[in-house]
């Protein structure tokens, strides 16, 4: 006896969707824990360039996923790009963000730690400025009389002539 089965066409599952940046950061959007940035939006929220992000990321400050050729930045990059810039007006190196960075361990453990750091630069900073402020109020003091005589003498100058 002979059993004929007719081929029934099978089902086949949906390719999976194609995960473009676009669609990757639209699916990971769920709360502030899971948000994520492309470069050109991370750059625009922080005030800097899509360039300056690369090279931290070139010097190993930043480690952002990829998808593609695109980078995609978690609430961590973000973070430590918003240390990373504070800490540039602070006039600290690469090195020193580095390390500070660094400081922060897998876990937070080395916070202690960073805010010593900060307190530090921000003593050198504060000490730096009032220096340079200082100095300039006494080339200020200067430039007044300077030009308090300046005005002086061509008044006097001004009354001979008449």
């Amino acid at each position: 006896m002979e059993c004929k089965t007719e081929s029934m066409p099978r089902a086949t599952p949906p390719p999976p969707p194609e995960q473009t940046p676009a669609s990757f950061l639209e699916a990971h959007r769920e709360g502030p824990a899971d948000e994520v940035h492309g470069i050109g939006d991370l750059a625009r929220e922080l005030d800097t360039t899509t360039r300056a992000i690369r090279f931290y990321e070139a010097k190993g400050l930043v480690t952002p996923r990829r998808v593609g050729t695109t980078r995609i930045y978690g609430r961590r990059e973000r973070a430590r790009l918003q240390l990373i810039l504070r800490a540039k007006k602070l006039g600290l190196t690469l090195r020193e963000i580095g390390q500070y960075l660094d400081l922060y361990g897998e876990r937070g453990e080395g916070r202690k730690q960073q805010l010593e750091v900060v307190i530090e630069r921000c003593s050198q900073k504060i000490h730096e400025l009032e220096e340079k402020r200082a100095r300039i109020e006494k080339t200020l003091a200067e430039l007044h009389i300077i030009q308090n005589g300046s005005q002086e003498r061509l008044r006097a100058l001004e009354r001979r002539r008449r």
